[in-house]
């Protein structure tokens, strides 16, 4: 058997027990380039190795140490609260605070599942309160966490951008972000439209303060009719709530108060996204500077945010990039590219691929899904018969959009926040449908918008 060959069954078996069995696909790609490399390629470990991302692990924990102290110290919060504010209460633009709020944590480099799991308890508690569908509002968050994903400081996108470099052919890194920036807002808007969002225009949050007011008050005459007393009824802790916050309008405005380290943070959010896009300084190194001077400033609100670092997903895209690089060495990339070439048929091997993505990224890591098929793919898009700009960003888009499945992190986060009194089986089954839905239909829309035409 030849080395291409057992490689692509040490990928299968690596995809098929992380499915199956609950462990990090990243600890098996270890073992997996480990078993090549020593096994059958005759690879020193120090040369397995070399293939280690530094660069990129380094991204990732200065990033996601950085949203764990903007999430310690409240600065999420505040930036929700205002931008409820901002569109003026209006019921019917809440979710789509929360596409793009969802959309810009993603974008200036948070990790997707990370900014779901920021907003999809706030969102899913405003569509409790103001009657807002809750499927709509979930799959919109989740959309927007893909919309902004593929941004230059991403980390989807510095991953995609990564790979394509170092396969040495020219991308437009701005091409594929605004593709699927671009695809997920059309998605949100159709969503929006079909799942009631119409009705929810010109309806404001002070109708339903107002609403609740005068159960309140009604409850409590109908309760002093009785004999019972309710003390302080329609004012204070009876009285209407803040719409932007939880608690009660009199004591809203302490809670809302902006501290020293939210200011901190907003600005080190803002430094961020300016040094690293403008003065093209490595994110990595900015992100974790960054995230250190702002726990010098304020020690006591970064307490616990070494731990938030999502170190399951570090440990999976760095394990899968060993095994990428592991995977050349046997000469399995171009097998596969050459095999694909030979069909004939490159817009139907361009459609192939962004299936594969789109249904195994369904089921397990969309990031691992992204490493494997790029450096897969990129030969023979190099071959010039196809857009190699659109076959990596149909191929990016499709294998990220799946993930409001209820089987990936996302959708999962989505359906552990349903809101209180929601039929769990009613809502996990509407989530399940939808998610088919887009497995099935999302791939040929990526591929007849961005393939297809050629014109990217």
């Amino acid at each position: 058997m030849s080395e291409p060959i057992i490689a692509i069954i040490i990928l299968a078996a690596m995809f098929i027990l992380a499915t199956v069995l609950p462990i990090n696909m990243g600890a098996l790609a270890f073992v997996g380039a480990f078993v090549l490399g020593a096994l059958f390629l005759g690879m020193e470990a120090d040369d397995i190795m070399a293939n280690f991302p530094g660069g990129l692990f380094l991204t990732l924990v200065g990033v996601t140490y950085l949203f764990a102290i903007a999430q310690n110290n409240g600065t999420i919060d505040l930036l929700v609260r205002r931008a409820v504010k901002l569109v003026d209460n209006r019921v019917a633009l809440i979710p789509w605070v929360m596409f793009t709020l969802t959309a810009v944590i993603t974008a200036v480099g948070a990790l997707g599942p990370a900014a779901v799991a920021i907003m999809a308890p706030i969102g899913l508690n405003f569509a409790a309160k103001y009657k807002i569908n809750p499927l709509m509002m979930g799959m919109l968050i989740v959309h927007g966490a893909q919309a902004g994903g593929f941004s230059p400081i991403a980390v989807y996108g510095v991953i995609v951008n990564g790979l394509i470099a170092d396969a040495g052919f020219a991308f437009s890194p701005t091409a594929l972000f605004l593709s699927s920036l671009i695809f997920n807002a059309v998605i949100a808007v159709v969503l929006f439209l079909v799942l009631g969002g119409r009705s929810l225009v010109g309806t404001r949050v002070s109708q339903f303060a107002e609403s609740v007011s005068d159960a309140r008050l009604h409850a409590s005459v109908g309760a002093r009719a009785a004999g019972v007393d309710f003390k302080g009824s329609g004012s204070g802790t009876y009285g209407p709530r803040d719409p932007a916050g939880d608690g009660p309008s009199s004591s809203s405005s302490s809670s809302q108060t902006v501290t020293f380290p939210q200011v901190a943070t907003m600005l080190g959010l803002v430094a961020l996204a300016v040094v690293a896009l403008g003065f093209q300084v490595d994110i990595g190194f900015v992100s974790i500077t960054i995230a250190v001077v702002l726990a010098l400033l304020s020690p006591k609100a970064q307490k616990g945010a070494v731990n938030k670092i999502s170190w399951p997903t570090v440990l999976l895209i760095c394990g899968m990039l060993t095994f990428v690089g592991t995977l050349q060495e046997a000469g399995t990339i171009t097998y596969v590219s050459d095999a694909v070439a030979q069909m004939g048929m490159p817009l139907l091997a361009a459609l192939m691929i962004c299936y594969i993505g789109a249904v195994v990224s369904a089921f397990a890591s969309s990031t691992a899904i992204l490493a494997a098929l790029i450096p897969l793919a990129v030969p023979f898009l190099d071959s010039g018969s196809v857009s190699a700009i659109g076959v990596v960003c149909a191929l990016a888009v499709a294998s990220t959009v799946v993930d409001v499945s209820p089987f990936s992190t996302n959708g999962a986060l989505v359906l552990a926040n349903a809101p209180e009194g929601t039929d769990s089986d009613r809502f996990y089954k509407q989530i399940l449908t939808y998610g088919a839905i887009v497995v099935v239909v999302a791939p040929p829309l990526a591929w007849l918008t961005m393939v297809a035409p050629g014109w990217m």
